[in-house]
């Protein structure tokens, strides 16, 4: 659910209504496309390798709405929709122009920043992507990516060459770039990778961003592992690999119950939750594993019909530390 206070536009031909959607489809999901035309570029500028430079456009990846149904917060007597006014404490309801950027650099103190100061921090540099670097396929541990991505293409005939040698030149040397590109007001570190043809450019978090796992680790005791439940777990992991992975056969199930039931309420229909399915709790860790093997190879029958794996000497004989702590 994601409340909006944006405004809202007639479409006559919504599943919702009339008066209830804005340039919607699929269930009040936004179109991130006008028709059949490109989706605005949400970046224009060039993309810089040495003194290679070429121009190019960024797409994003991901629809703005991220495919959710948005629900308007509403006045809860009368169904009216909630405005919410820019206020100032001493002197109440503030106009746009007479509001300013400031950061606070201690409790209730703020230094003012102006608009001509942070023009005059911007560089030439700002409508490039420079790459800095390139480097082997999955280098960079998935702990950096912030999950924001692009695609890259070339802006006119000028850069469809160059962007052609590009796109080629890394595929044949299986390398993916490191660059830097400021976009929306923020310096970001950036990875760049040919994908069918195309460039993806995926946003990365900075190192200082990043939480690293050595902060958690306290919080997970150590626990010596072998033997069945070892061999069972592995198993499991195997009968649960496909032979190739199918992303489209996952699906937000929450937003289409959610669009289910808007739909429902407009209709006046009764809305009736689906009933529960109850599982026994295993409580055996064992039976756990057994259980969920025979659902896994019942599930995955390509993959339960590869032969099971050996198990290695060092998993059927306990380890001597293990053995000492037993007998102690």
């Amino acid at each position: 659910m994601v409340p909006t206070d944006s405004p809202e536009a007639t479409h006559a031909s919504c599943p919702f209504g009339p008066n209830r959607c804005s340039n919607t489809t699929d269930h009040g999901r936004k179109s991130s496309h006008r028709g059949d035309s490109m989706p605005r570029p949400a970046w224009k500028g060039f993309l810089k390798l040495s003194l290679v430079s070429l121009p190019v456009k960024a797409y994003t990846v991901t629809a703005s709405e991220g495919g959710q149904v948005r629900l308007n917060q509403l006045h809860a007597e009368c169904h009216s929709r909630v405005n919410y006014k820019k206020t100032c404490p001493i002197h109440g309801e503030v106009a746009n122009d007479q509001i300013v950027s400031g950061y606070e650099y201690s409790k209730g103190q703020y230094v003012v920043i102006d608009p001509d100061e942070l023009d005059k921090m911007r560089t030439p540099d700002e409508k490039a992507i420079n790459i800095d670097s390139f480097i082997p396929p999955n280098s960079v541990d998935p702990l950096y990516f912030s999950g924001r991505g692009y695609y890259l293409l070339p802006d006119g005939p000028a850069g469809m060459k160059p962007y052609a040698l590009l796109v080629q030149g890394m595929v044949d040397m299986k390398k993916i770039a490191v660059a830097q590109v400021v976009m929306h007001g923020r310096d970001l570190l950036v990875l760049i990778r040919p994908v069918d043809g195309l460039l993806n450019m995926a946003v990365l978090d900075y190192e200082k961003q990043v939480t690293k796992p050595a902060a958690f680790k306290d919080s997970v005791q150590a626990a010596t592992v072998g033997g069945e439940e070892l061999q069972l777990t592995k198993s499991l992991i195997d009968a649960s690999t496909p032979r190739k992975l199918d992303l489209a056969k996952y699906r937000d199930h929450y937003t289409e119950r959610l669009t289910q039931l808007v739909e429902k309420k407009v209709a006046g229909q009764e809305v009736v939750a689906p009933p529960v399915h109850e599982h026994a709790q295993v409580i055996n860790l064992m039976d756990a594993l057994k259980e969920s093997l025979a659902k896994a190879q019942k599930e995955q029958p390509e993959a339960a019909a590869q032969p099971p794996k050996k198990m290695a000497a060092s998993a059927r004989k306990p380890a001597k530390g293990a053995a000492k702590r037993k007998s102690g």
